[in-house]
């Protein structure tokens, strides 16, 4: 049985994935007016992936017969101070879906709702990826600063993310 509480923090969960692609829209659009478009690239890829986590969350609410209730998007930033900062804020964002995630398997362990508890064991997993993909870049930015010839040949790699 799919418990009342699971089916609407899994709604709740959709609109933070909805959020996400947002966000990472948004990052992409700042990327492009500062010329990285290698950059813009790869958050582009950041939003379909969110984009595809809340249909994932979608489907299954259906799936355990449920409903999907959409509810409304905060306005995202859409200006930081360096590609530095964005970053910044792509992992303490992605630290914040994390907690969500874990908090929304701990709801189901109380639930006793074996079926989302297995559905939210990729989820887990991806989070471990999408905080290891940012502080890789985080850290990369950091070696190299964020100006000049290295900071091209970085846009340049990010734009072949999705391609490899």
């Amino acid at each position: 049985m799919f418990s009342s509480k699971v089916e609407k923090a899994i709604n709740e969960q959709i609109k933070n994935e909805l959020y996400s692609a947002y966000l990472y829209l948004s990052m992409a659009a700042y990327f492009d007016s500062i010329n990285l478009p290698g950059f813009a690239h790869w958050m582009r890829v950041q939003f379909a992936e969110e984009q595809d986590h809340a249909k994932r969350f979608y489907h299954f609410v259906y799936e355990r017969g449920g409903r999907v209730i959409l509810q409304a998007l905060d306005q995202p930033p859409g200006e930081w101070a360096s590609p530095l900062a964005v970053f910044e804020e792509t992992l303490k964002h992605e630290q914040k879906v994390t907690a969500l995630i874990n908090d929304l398997y701990a709801l189901a362990v109380q639930e006793n709702d074996y079926a989302s508890q297995v559905f939210l064991q990729w989820f887990i997993s991806e989070q471990v990826e999408e905080e290891a993909n940012a502080t890789q870049i985080i850290e990369t930015l950091k070696m190299v600063g964020e100006k000049g010839q290295a900071l091209v040949m970085l846009d340049h790699q990010l734009a072949r993310r999705g391609t490899d």
